[in-house]
């Protein structure tokens, strides 16, 4: 039985095709759902094992990035998204969906019943769009599901607001203690300035998982801009083979 994973879309998400697509070579049933259909009954989390937040522009980031659709989140779906993962439910949030579940504070403290921000994406320290390829690390001593084992890779990155920031340094101290700091952009590749070189975390239960880079973007040799002149490394599909395996436990 294949695990099913939604991908949210609408409301200027627009990566939502990309992440069916890779959750679906992964080995998963992937369903696209409006997002409002979700608000109207957040039971249909309960027939899934897998919620995907994809990139785009939310509401059009128009009171920051993520921040409309994580205030909606809250209203609509608060208790459902904890009871979701608080069963075993997986999360992943790529680009603007990373920025919406920092906003929402399920990362890095995950469900919990009273969820706080202790982290955010901000402005890019150049001030610029970025939309470039860049060399990530992916850590080893991680509790995070969907990256163990990951080998280092170049994957696409396209924000304006992607900057990793936390509230203070022993945030930084604790995730980095915990194990959720899941992937760095590699020495010298950091495109936004986020503190420590962090692209993605996760929560301590490994199962919540936000990622500034786009590995949906890179599901085969062909989407690289080099691939004729350099060698290729690996490309992104087995991040998403991670999380169906895991989202398989709990079938």
């Amino acid at each position: 039985m294949k695990p099913k994973a939604l991908i949210l879309a609408g409301y200027g998400f627009n990566a939502d095709a990309e992440l069916r697509e890779a959750f679906g070579l992964a080995g998963a049933e992937a369903e696209r759902l409006q997002l409002s259909d979700l608000f109207a009954d957040p039971e249909i989390l309960e027939r899934a094992e897998i919620l995907a937040f994809p990139g785009g522009f939310s509401f059009g980031d128009h009171l920051g990035s993520g921040q409309v659709a994580a205030l909606l989140c809250r209203r609509y779906l608060g208790e459902s998204l904890r009871r979701f993962i608080a069963t075993g439910g997986l999360v992943i949030g790529i680009c603007n969906g990373f920025q919406v579940l920092t906003k929402l504070g399920l990362l890095p403290g995950g469900g919990g019943s009273a969820p706080s921000r202790e982290v955010t994406l901000i402005q890019n320290e150049s001030g610029l769009f970025v939309d470039d390829w860049v060399d990530i690390h992916f850590e080893h001593k991680t509790a995070c599901l969907w990256t163990r084992g990951l080998e280092d890779r170049m994957l696409p990155v396209r924000h304006g607001e992607g900057r990793f920031v936390a509230k203070d340094e022993s945030v930084l101290e604790s995730l980095e203690a915990g194990g959720l700091v899941a992937l760095r952009y590699a020495s010298g590749s950091n495109p936004n300035g986020s503190a420590r070189d962090i692209a993605g975390i996760c929560d301590p239960s490994g199962r919540v998982f936000g990622l500034m880079p786009h590995p949906e973007a890179f599901l085969v040799r062909e989407n690289h801009p080099l691939r004729r002149r350099a060698k290729v490394g690996k490309v992104g599909i087995d991040l998403f083979e991670n999380g169906v395996r895991a989202a398989r436990d709990r079938l």
